[in-house]
């Protein structure tokens, strides 16, 4: 791989782990999706960047359970519906302008715990093979 293209990967894997980290107190931005992009431009890039993101301790299991197949965490649920709820009702009480737009924030809060709940739940104690 030339060194343009290594480089490149690097530049877009970090600003979508950027982005995978705004996402975890964000409730608009999706946490997942960019965290698995920043680990399939690390494995193409960095051996030493990938291997980071793996073990790290705040997203390493999260990718390697997510990517298993496992799931995500209870605890994670739990924690990014209480940001959703709190942001969305937030953002509907006191910052929404008219009722068009309270209206579809609480539509995008019932939609996102939707989404998660239908995700599958990762529980430690299961079978990892």
């Amino acid at each position: 791989m030339n060194s343009f293209v290594r480089i490149l990967l690097i530049v877009i894997g970090s600003i979508s782990l950027g982005l995978g980290v705004l996402g975890i107190v964000l409730p608009l931005v999706p946490t997942t999706p960019f965290l698995l992009l920043t680990a399939a431009c690390y494995v193409r890039s960095s051996d030493r960047l990938y291997n980071w993101l793996m073990t790290n301790k705040w997203f390493g299991s999260y990718i390697r359970n997510y990517k298993a197949g496992r799931g995500i965490p209870i605890k994670a649920k739990i924690s990014v519906l209480i940001m959703i709820w709190f942001s969305f009702l937030f953002s509907a009480i006191y910052i929404a302008p008219n009722l068009f737009l309270r209206a579809g924030f609480i539509f995008g809060a019932c939609f996102f715990t939707v989404v998660i709940y239908l995700t599958k739940t990762y529980r430690p104690g299961e079978d990892e093979t």
